[in-house]
């Protein structure tokens, strides 16, 4: 097994898990199986872990360890496998949601600034939607969409008209090509920040990322058993928005779940405050800056107001 990804906040995570060595955990982004190989360490011979990637290279650095099963998938699939293998519960679930350094470090793969690239961003590679496709095909209305709500950009308008402009006399190809087209739109002490939130809105749109991390949410509720946790990792304030919601009501608004006799639902309790790498971590790997740990105990307290 090559370990081409620095697992973020490890212990801090492997902490949170609460790890029952006889239990039954999922890693629903398996990577560089850095977290999954620390979750092995803590279980026993009846302990198992099912982890889930849609990425052929973290298929191939698969562990060989019997406990393990590797499921080649989306995680918002984590419903029909759980069916599938019959499992009715478990004792906790780690979500990382950050790219993986080999896949920001892979020039073909289209995810870095760093690299005049084919446009592409799948993190499944069969899958027939592209960052080329979008950039070329969406109409005015879906660019400006995804630029101003998943990248948070101010001049989304603009980035959108340049685009299209652009598109009508030739083919926007490469992240080059991009990058040239919008070097006007930007100074150059904000340049990288602002083709960081290019590439970010062009990648959650090309993966689908925010809604199937919602799907992924819903679904750990119904297996996360009394007592289990929920362990998720996030690197920008649109991931961490939704989970932080997750964990204080139960869904992805202001409102908490009720039921037929108007009881809020609380299915799960945060567990300490949110925890960021350390200094030491982010001298070691620069790219774990931006992680924002969050940990929940599953709880479903019925809290009635009278």
């Amino acid at each position: 097994m090559m370990m081409y990804h620095n697992p973020v906040l490890l212990n801090e995570s492997i902490f949170g898990l609460n790890i029952n060595p006889s239990g039954i955990y999922v890693d629903v982004t398996y990577g560089g199986g850095g977290h999954s190989q620390e979750i092995l360490k803590n279980l026993n011979s009846k302990g198992k872990l099912i982890a889930f990637d849609q990425d052929q290279d973290a298929i191939e650095n698969k562990s060989n360890d019997r406990r393990l099963n590797l499921i080649k998938s989306n995680f918002k699939y984590l419903n029909n496998f759980l069916n599938y293998f019959q499992i009715k519960e478990i004792d906790g679930l780690l979500a990382d949601f950050g790219i993986s350094s080999h896949q920001i470090d892979n020039k073909n793969r289209g995810f870095s600034t760093r690299f005049n690239s084919e446009l592409d961003m799948r993190m499944n590679k069969t899958q027939k939607i592209d960052a080329k496709i979008i950039i070329n095909d969406y109409d005015e209305d879906q660019l400006e969409y995804i630029f101003k709500n998943f990248g948070e950009l101010k001049n989304y308008k603009k980035v959108t008209e340049k685009i299209i402009s652009e598109r009508i006399k030739k083919s926007i190809d490469t992240t080059g090509d991009l990058k040239k087209i919008l070097a006007p739109l930007v100074k150059v002490r904000d340049e990288n920040k602002f083709l960081a939130q290019v590439f970010q809105s062009i990648r959650i749109e090309v993966n689908d990322e925010l809604e199937v991390i919602r799907t992924l949410l819903s679904d750990s509720s119904k297996y996360i058993k009394k007592g289990g946790r929920l362990v998720c990792i996030s690197y920008h304030s649109l991931e961490d928005r939704i989970v932080k919601k997750f964990i204080q009501n139960g869904g992805y608004n202001d409102e908490v779940p009720t039921d037929l006799y108007g009881n809020k639902n609380f299915i799960f309790k945060k567990v300490g405050k949110m925890i960021t790498p350390s200094s030491e971590e982010i001298k070691l790997n620069n790219r774990s800056r931006s992680a924002k740990l969050r940990i929940a105990e599953k709880i479903w307290e019925t809290f009635c107001p009278f």
